[in-house]
């Protein structure tokens, strides 16, 4: 675990990439040379095995790190560099926080390269997104009641990864401010709505991590723009 957080440690922007959506080749060869930190691939809906191996056969083209979010057993894919595994923390439906888990691990723990995983506490907060949706998140919280699901996280979990997901709108960035204050041993990611330098720097400010995706395949001229543009920010 120690290896995986020296990695993850390292990431300061991250491009994730779907599967399920298309990415010419000269837009997969700018985004892997960008000087972006590493590549996550996964996505709410759609992935598949084939698709999978498909996109990570691309990315093993260039010496970028590639981690797989994992979002379903049948599209669990070897070769990737890291995987991360999703643990929706303001859900009542213990499915997205330990059901589908045990269920994995009841039928493939054999499998698992556990030195190869790294458990991400999800606190999603856009409620019109197709991952509250599905995981039915309770995506209406303030930042003391955010804060207080990244201390779960932080300090009676210990994740090595609180993932701030507002997935495909901007979000408040105070609330941001409030979870990255209160977390003393997680890295905070944040993604979602970053399609500009300027909101790039804004959740640079706040989080350890930045994801970049649906900027992506709307206008990846501004994706690699986000890149230097998180870089040159320190935290607050």
């Amino acid at each position: 675990m120690e290896n995986v957080k020296s990695c993850l440690s390292s990431w300061r922007h991250v491009f994730k990439l779907d599967p399920d959506r298309e990415l010419n080749d000269e837009m997969l060869d700018a985004i892997c040379m960008s000087g972006s930190d590493a590549i996550l691939v996964g996505g709410s809906s759609g992935v598949t095995y084939e698709n999978t191996v498909d996109l990570l056969s691309r990315i093993r083209r260039y010496e970028i790190p590639c981690a797989l979010e994992v979002s379903d057993l049948e599209a669990v894919v070897p070769g990737f560099d890291l995987y991360l595994i999703p643990m929706v923390l303001n859900t009542n439906d213990t499915r997205w926080l330990v059901g589908q888990h045990q269920q994995a691990i009841e039928q493939y723990g054999f499998m698992i390269p556990w030195d190869m995983l790294a458990a991400e506490g999800y606190i999603i907060l856009n409620g019109e997104s197709t991952a509250a949706r599905v995981t039915g998140a309770e995506a209406g919280l303030n930042s003391r009641e955010a804060a207080a699901y990244a201390q779960i996280a932080d300090k009676l979990m210990r994740l090595p990864i609180i993932y701030v997901e507002y997935s495909g709108t901007f979000g408040d960035m105070e609330l941001v401010q409030s979870i990255y204050r209160t977390v003393s041993q997680s890295q905070v990611f944040y993604g979602g709505g970053i399609d500009d330098v300027s909101k790039a720097r804004q959740a640079a400010r706040v989080s350890h991590t930045v994801v970049v995706g649906n900027v992506v395949y709307d206008n990846w001229a501004a994706a690699l723009e986000t890149v230097q543009a998180v870089k040159e920010t320190p935290l607050s």
